[in-house]
């Protein structure tokens, strides 16, 4: 059976403490999402990872791997989720996996956000090889830490889809003024 892993991004301190702001998996297109891929049948989880803002490495995979990571397990991730997944894949290779979508993927490229949480691996050149396909999305109007991490990704890794849109900034809710994301739902069932 199918199944997604939806994976949030890393907020800052201030925004995952925010009492008017719902929690990082219930955020932007993350709940939609969700929702409608269970009306296609496929299981989709949304792991909540616990003070998401420090970006430690063995709590956000302690959340992922609760749940089955098969040959037939959709990944989605956004942002910091996207890149936590580039890493998986890197450090994992005998993981074969279905459908591997990352939405502005970040990777810390200057090194001024993150302990160790990227800075310890190699991007694996051909991590797709062992999906049914990867798929970047970005924005033209992204911020530059996230532009520079999918020229990093695309410029080391073989066999990537690449979609370009313009104007969704970093595809949260602020942004595309929407809860929905079509494009994304229609790339992962396409």
């Amino acid at each position: 059976m199918k199944n997604a892993i939806i994976l949030h991004g890393g907020p800052s301190k201030k925004e995952y403490y925010d009492p008017e702001a719902p929690s990082m998996s219930n955020a932007h297109w993350i709940p939609w999402l969700q929702g409608q891929l269970l009306k296609h049948d496929i299981a989709a989880a949304t792991p909540e990872v616990p003070n998401s803002y420090d970006r430690n490495w063995k709590v956000w995979t302690k959340e992922v791997e609760r749940f089955d990571i098969t040959p037939e397990t959709i990944l989605v991730g956004h942002s910091t989720g996207s890149g936590y997944f580039i890493k998986y894949l890197s450090i994992h290779p005998k993981l074969k996996i279905g459908k591997v979508v990352l939405v502005a993927p970040w990777l810390d490229p200057h090194h001024d956000k993150t302990k160790d949480f990227f800075d310890d691996f190699e991007i694996d050149p051909d991590f797709p090889k062992r999906t049914k396909g990867v798929t970047i999305f970005a924005s033209d109007n992204d911020q530059e830490s996230v532009q520079k991490t999918v020229e990093i990704v695309r410029a080391k890794v073989k066999g990537l889809k690449y979609k370009e849109f313009h104007n969704y900034g970093h595809f949260c809710y602020e942004d595309m003024k929407s809860h929905k994301f079509p494009e994304l739902l229609e790339e992962i069932l396409d």
